[in-house]
């Protein structure tokens, strides 16, 4: 026998003579000493998670009333754009949405009348008809007569417009159209003609050369023209279905009519030839056309737009 294997056989005799408690000692710390090693082992692998509460680990049906696109997006997981939807959403819902044809203005136009009462030598009146639809885009016409006599500070003669007609087509595009019609700000424009007569009285026409003095008159001339209009304004209820609005225009001929001996001064419904501002003030009355006019659909019901 090798030394080796008699002291290892030495060893074990020795352990078997011992007491039995001994043995159980042994064995207790031999299984507390792989515990500890085992625990010690799995720590970097160790995982903390938070409870969670049952009610909270439930999917909450979307708000009534959710466009089913972003219902769509959010079952997808595209949240990113379910997001950007429902708050598309939200502001369609939350804006009052008008009916296509909301209502009808029928008005006359008393600015140049009212100048004129405050020594203006020339005036255009109107009355006019706008359509009002989705309270946003607003389809007009007017129809007019003007007339004028002047005898302009520079210039030696007396012009005299005869009352004549004249009409605009056109458009507004109302900028407040997400509140009340009752309150407006527009913008609009016009495509005028008209078709006039005038006369060409006293004038003065000298020759300092050969020192010649001569007045005469010209009568009966007739023209005609076309011209455009850009123009700003506001228009505000002011009692029941009365409104008053008014609107700074700035105008352009497009083309009129010339004569063998004269021009014409003033244009009915545009004003003085050479001029490129005009201004309104209309007073109207609106005409509900639809019955639900007086109120508007939201999402959550209908809401009051002429309380």
């Amino acid at each position: 026998m090798r030394p080796s294997q008699f002291h290892m056989t030495a060893a074990i005799s020795r352990l078997m003579r011992r007491p039995a408690s001994m043995a159980r000692s042994a064995t207790l710390l031999a299984v507390t000493l792989l515990a500890v090693l085992t625990a010690t082992a799995q720590e970097p692998d160790k995982r903390h998670v938070t409870p969670v509460k049952p009610e909270t680990n439930q999917v909450k049906p979307p708000p009534k009333g959710t466009d089913e696109k972003v219902i769509q997006q959010y079952l997808t997981g595209d949240s990113a754009a379910a997001v950007a939807e429902a708050r598309k959403d939200s502001l369609r819902r939350a804006y009052k949405r008008y009916p296509l044809i909301t209502d009808l203005s029928v008005g006359i136009n008393v600015a140049e009348p009212l100048f004129m009462a405050f020594g203006q030598s020339y005036a255009s009146a109107d009355i006019n008809a706008t359509l009002n639809m989705w309270n946003r885009l607003q389809p007009t016409i007017e129809l007019g007569l003007g007339w004028a006599k002047s005898t302009p500070d520079d210039l030696y003669f007396t012009y005299r417009g005869k009352p004549s007609p004249y009409f605009k087509v056109g458009a507004n595009y109302n900028f407040l159209f997400k509140s009340s019609p009752d309150y407006q700000a527009i913008v609009g424009i016009r495509l005028g003609y008209s078709t006039f007569g005038y006369d060409v009285t006293d004038v003065d026409y000298s020759n300092g050369y050969w020192q010649e003095h001569t007045a005469f008159d010209i009568k009966g001339e007739h023209s005609s023209a076309l011209w455009g209009e850009a123009g700003v304004g506001l228009k505000v209820r002011i009692a029941g279905p009365l409104a008053l609005g008014w609107m700074i225009r700035y105008h352009g001929i497009f083309n009129y009519s010339k004569n063998e001996h004269s021009r014409p001064w003033f244009i009915p419904g545009y004003g003085p030839r050479k001029s490129s501002l005009g201004f309104s003030l209309n007073i109207s009355y609106t005409l509900p056309l639809h019955r639900t006019s007086a109120s508007v659909k939201t999402d959550t019901g209908t809401a009051a737009a002429n309380p």
